[in-house]
């Protein structure tokens, strides 16, 4: 019996592999840390105050070659003699002298409100504010705004008064939570013009205090971070994809058909290629506004199959030969997982699906669809829970199957003991490496949460939140990359193999890797319970 090529290859070599990970494992992370720069950058805009007395649909600039009129303070002389529906807050989108690019990936926008306390305008509880949002876009300076979207939209507004609510104290300013206004999927265009109208009547926006100011925080992707993760990518997808197809053709080079744990180990591959294909190189010329969401689907698709892997991983080295090989064995983990799935993806699809059409739709705009989507969550959440207990329980069992072999070694002859012992010590240590990968994506999330975006060292500024990003995606692809390579056959016979396996036929002289093969790897068969726990 041949095994996989973990159980065959020499110890140096399976260390030089270790080393040469482990040194590209760090380039992943430095890339991130050293070259590229803060993933996103978050730009700052004060709405422009414009007169539209007529009350017209047109755009209006809040600088540039044919400015709007405009008025600086709502206390101004002229801001006296208007209505609330004679003022349009506008914002250009870059800064001057600056543009937009296909880069930047995507664009959202953050509304923040400067609200006055008044004791006879105060903000009511539960308020919704009535948002007239409309975005035009065009790409030189000189030419006419085209329409993108135009939406009526409401938005819970949620604010404090630190301080008691007493005449001494008007003019203070609440403390209101920022606002979600819209998500594009794409920037396609160099520049964008957001108009913004709070209409008023005797039903709509009443009680939302006195609004002094609006603030617009525009959120894009860095350009130069986006260029470096597609640089990644380009890397990676003929890397793994190579890796895979190499992989299944050794499997096909095998007599037996192949057992579930190497077609799982197939699947993971293919869905490692399909996360790393650059995809969004596409979009440097082509508008296609469901980019984010099929991203998600990317992610989603590698991260059930990861999920999947594992279960069937441990369980296949833990199960009766009666119960191996069979999918419907870890039908409720494996159900987990797609249930979890199928939530985030409708979840995703509430929003997201619905942004291909409306960029300012957001699911959080009302009580109902927010209860829903924290339903969502919470239950998808309920499912990964349940999904690792049960991963931890079928590690610790498999451990404590190893144990009950381990104490059978001193039995066996001096060369079979020695065998056994580094089939079981390599599997161990794959075992613990798959821990430590899980372990290393929640801690580097927990840190990308609590800590700056960068950090000094020397001449040098570390950006840790593109060293998190690069350094997840690269510990992933080098993962998969050493699942694939180390379970795939070998087409060595160890000397073991020649002297228990006394069923075994010859190998074929010229196209198969082993004849006879029944167990995937050594530790497959070693590693079955004798009977059913």
């Amino acid at each position: 019996m041949a095994g996989a090529i973990i159980e065959n290859m020499s110890t140096k070599k399976l260390v030089f592999l270790g080393f040469l990970i482990f040194v590209l494992q760090a380039l992943s992370i430095l890339i991130g840390a050293l070259i590229a720069p803060n993933p996103t950058s978050a730009i700052h805009y004060v709405a422009t105050k414009c007169i539209n007395r007529q009350r017209a649909r047109s755009w209006l600039m809040p600088w540039g070659s044919n400015p709007c009129q405009q008025v600086h303070s709502f206390d101004e002389p002229l801001a006296k003699t208007l209505d609330a529906n004679d003022i349009v807050f506008a914002v250009h989108v870059p800064l001057p002298n600056m543009e937009m690019s296909p880069w930047f990936q995507y664009m959202l926008a953050v509304l923040q409100f400067d609200i006055a306390f008044k004791i006879i305008n105060q903000i009511g509880d539960a308020v919704m504010i009535t948002i007239d949002a409309g975005i035009a876009y065009r790409d030189d300076l000189m030419s006419e705004w085209t329409t993108k979207f135009r939406s009526m939209e409401q938005r819970p507004l949620r604010c404090i008064f630190t301080v008691p609510k007493t005449y001494e104290n008007e003019g203070r300013f609440y403390q209101c939570d920022p606002i979600p206004l819209m998500e594009l999927s794409t920037v396609a265009h160099k520049y964008f013009l957001i108009n913004l109208r709070l209409p008023v009547n005797d039903t709509m926006n009443v009680g939302i205090g006195e609004i002094k100011d609006v603030h617009l925080v525009g959120i894009h992707q860095n350009g130069g971070f986006t260029k470096v993760w597609l640089s990644m990518k380009t890397v990676f997808t003929p890397w793994i994809l190579v890796a895979t197809a190499w992989y299944w053709h050794r499997i096909s080079l095998m007599t037996r058909a192949p057992v579930l744990l190497e077609k799982v180990i197939f699947a993971l591959g293919m869905s490692m290629t399909f996360l790393n294909v650059p995809v969004e190189y596409l979009t440097l010329g082509f508008e296609w506004t469901w980019m984010l969401l099929y991203e998600d689907i990317q992610q989603g698709i590698f991260y059930a199959t990861l999920f999947c892997f594992w279960i069937i991983f441990c369980g296949e080295h833990l199960m009766d030969q009666s119960q191996r090989n069979r999918l419907s064995a870890y039908w409720w983990q494996v159900g987990l997982v797609v249930f979890g799935s199928a939530i985030l993806l409708a979840f995703d699809l509430s929003e997201r699906g619905v942004n291909l059409s409306n960029p300012f739709y957001s699911v959080w705009a009302s009580e109902i669809w927010t209860k829903v989507s924290i339903t969502f969550i919470m239950v998808a959440g309920i499912s990964v829970s349940l999904y690792f207990l049960s991963l931890c329980h079928m590690v610790r069992c498999v451990f404590r199957n190893i144990g009950g072999k381990i104490q059978q070694l001193p039995a066996m002859p001096e060369g079979t003991r020695l065998h056994y012992k580094g089939v079981i010590f390599r599997f161990k240590f794959l075992m613990l490496v798959t821990l430590a990968c899980a372990a290393m994506t929640v801690i580097f999330f927990i840190i990308n949460q609590v800590s700056d975006s960068h950090w000094h060292w020397g001449v040098y500024t570390v950006q840790v939140h593109s060293a998190f990003l690069t350094g997840i995606y690269g510990m992933w692809n080098l993962y998969v990359f050493t699942i694939i390579f180390l379970y795939a056959p070998s087409h060595k016979h160890n000397a073991h193999s020649r002297h228990t396996d006394v069923t075994e036929k010859p190998e074929h002289q010229d196209t198969r890797l082993t004849c006879g093969e029944q167990w995937p790897t050594e530790a497959y068969r070693i590693t079955g319970k004798v009977a059913e726990e």
